[in-house]
């Protein structure tokens, strides 16, 4: 298959999976225990019969399943997302894009530190091999991946916000400033950093390991035959190798880390799109859960067709076989 028929599925797809995504969205919020009159107004208030109907019908609670979802992919096909209950009526797709900067400022800040962490520390790991700085780097490693990310963002909240006070605790700026409506760098590097920690382990094993195993290859025995400094071995002829499988792993792990924006989001009071979805749910708010899910949800599928595209690129064979 070429790489134009490739792309050109690949988004043929799409809607297909957005549909079933959305489906799949609507059933798990019908089947939850919450009743969503009272997310709307409050657990504490004391609503009529009457009132608690006219709230339902107004929202569209009354009606089946079947006829809610048809409606809202009748609208979804104009353009509509609907209106989302906690933003108080407000459009769902003029909340998402609000949000979606601050959002994609902290995923695209944490994949670039995992990246070029996991890249830097896992090749330092392979070229020494057995020594006590490769010993160093696994241990962390290990222990990010057990450390669970709402213990480390509480942590880091802790000695750099509030005990070392190196770094602001949360939001996006000083509320004091006169330009607070923009991300201030002080304000996102220890969401970044915490985000990009649950996946940093992974990347830095996944290059250590992949090249050890290519560093024992032919063509780098080859290469070392011929008399080249280790150094020139390792990062003309090995790593090269090794960074094909990298780039896919960097979009399947992308989805780890929209999902992970939720409670880091939550920790450090980031206004993006995961603390809006943790509001949603907590609300109920289906119009807005589906919008934020769908959103997720082309990212993922776009992050993971750009790997595959770059897969391609990088790998010769790849090309030649798919010509």
């Amino acid at each position: 298959m070429s790489l134009r028929r490739m792309v050109v599925r690949r988004l043929a797809v799409l809607p297909l999976i957005l549909l079933a995504v959305a489906a799949t969205t609507f059933v798990l919020a019908e089947v939850s225990p919450f009743d969503p009159v009272e997310a709307y107004v409050g657990a504490e208030t004391q609503l009529s019969p009457e009132r608690r109907a006219e709230i339902a019908q107004t929202w569209g609670f009354d009606q089946p399943l079947p006829e809610r979802f048809g409606r809202w992919v009748w609208n979804v096909a104009h353009g509509d997302l609907g209106n989302s209950v906690v933003a108080g009526g407000q459009p769902v797709a003029g909340e998402i894009v609000s949000r979606a900067g601050s959002s994609l400022a902290l995923v695209g800040g944490a994949l670039a530190l995992v990246l070029l962490g996991g890249l830097l520390f896992g090749t330092l790991a392979a070229a020494l091999r057995g020594t006590v700085v490769d010993w160093v780097i696994r241990t962390l490693s290990y222990f990010s991946t057990a450390a669970p990310s709402f213990w480390v963002g509480l942590l880091a909240l802790y000695v750099f916000a509030i005990e070392l006070d190196w770094l602001p605790a949360g939001g996006t700026s000083d509320p004091r400033a006169a330009g607070s409506a923009s991300v201030d760098f002080s304000h996102i590097v220890l969401p970044m950093a915490v985000l990009a920690m649950t996946q940093f382990a992974w990347f830095t094993l996944f290059v250590r390991n992949t090249l050890l195993e290519v560093l024992r290859e032919d063509h780098v025995q080859f290469a070392r035959a011929l008399g080249l400094r280790e150094t020139t071995v390792l990062l003309r002829h090995a790593l090269p190798t090794a960074l094909i499988p990298f780039v896919t792993l960097a979009g399947v792990n992308l989805a780890e880390l929209i999902g992970g924006t939720i409670l880091i989001e939550s920790i450090f009071g980031w206004p993006g799109l995961g603390l809006l979805a943790l509001d949603a749910a907590r609300g109920e708010d289906i119009p807005m859960i589906v919008g934020i899910t769908l959103a997720a949800s082309i990212l993922v599928v776009l992050g993971n067709l750009l790997a595959d595209v770059a897969y391609r690129v990088l790998d010769p064979r790849v090309r030649e076989a798919t010509a």
